[in-house]
Order: structure tokens, then sequence, then C-alpha cells
């Protein structure tokens, strides 16, 4: 079984700009992912607001008796969540290094349209072999 279930990428204004799923448990259609994405924003944003502590960040984990959810926001207010086993150690720094391919190879497209959806091969390459080195990992701890 994969340790991590699904992917996901939010533009700042709450729109879904990637997602993809890893394994077949628990796999959703479009629309599903997209509510998914669009109720996370808005929690997220919520959680910011009525944190009695000053600065707060927002919702960083999520943890179900089925999942966990691990989400870091960068300075931009783009969102990277993973939706994971429970228990799941180390998704921060998965989601790290996430983030810079996103930097490395979708912002310095030439091509590519901030956001809107995510269509850049390198990223989807470079992506796939991030995941599948964390699972390498995951099983040799």
């Amino acid at each position: 079984m994969a340790a991590i279930y699904s992917l996901y990428i939010i533009n700042k204004s709450g729109g879904l700009i990637f997602h993809k799923d890893y394994g077949s448990a628990g796999r959703m259609d479009t629309n599903d992912s997209l509510r998914v994405a669009s109720l996370w924003h808005s929690m997220h944003a919520i959680s910011q607001q009525l944190s009695p502590t000053v600065g707060c960040s927002g919702i960083e984990l999520l943890e179900a008796d089925t999942f966990d959810l691990h989400c870091f926001q960068s300075l931009t207010g783009t969102k990277f969540f993973v939706v994971c086993e429970p228990g799941t150690q180390h998704m921060e720094g998965l989601l790290k290094v996430i983030y810079e391919l996103y930097t490395d190879y979708v912002l310095k497209n030439p091509f590519y349209e901030m956001e809107m959806p995510i269509r850049c091969e390198l990223f989807d390459i470079n992506l796939s072999q991030a995941i599948q080195k964390d699972r390498v990992a995951l099983l040799g701890r």
C-alpha cells in the first residue's frame, strides 16, 4: 500500500491547479477533487482568522482515522497538500521538495500562466521521481 494517497496544489484564490492520485485506494472524480480543494482552502483561511496565536499560518496537519492531510503554504499563498496514510512521517520535507520542483519547473516555464492549471511534463516527471524516492525512503525506515 502506498503511503501517499494524493497530492493537491491550490492557487491563492482557492482554485485547484494540480491534482494527482497515487495508488488505487480512495480515488475521486474531478468534481470531488475540486470540492476537496475548495473546502481545504476555506478551512485553512478560517483557521488563520480564528487562531488565538498571532501570526498563525493556518492548518498544517489534519489527522483522521483513515488518513492524514499535511499542508504547506508558500509565501505567495499557493497551498500544497498531501493526503497520506495515518502516521506517515516526514511529509513536511516532501512538501518542500514538491514546492522546489514547482518553482523550478512550473514558475520558470515561460509558457506557464500564473494561477492556471499546471500542464508541464518536466514537473510531472520530476514529481513522480520525488514521490518514488520518498516511498523507497519510507520503506527503509
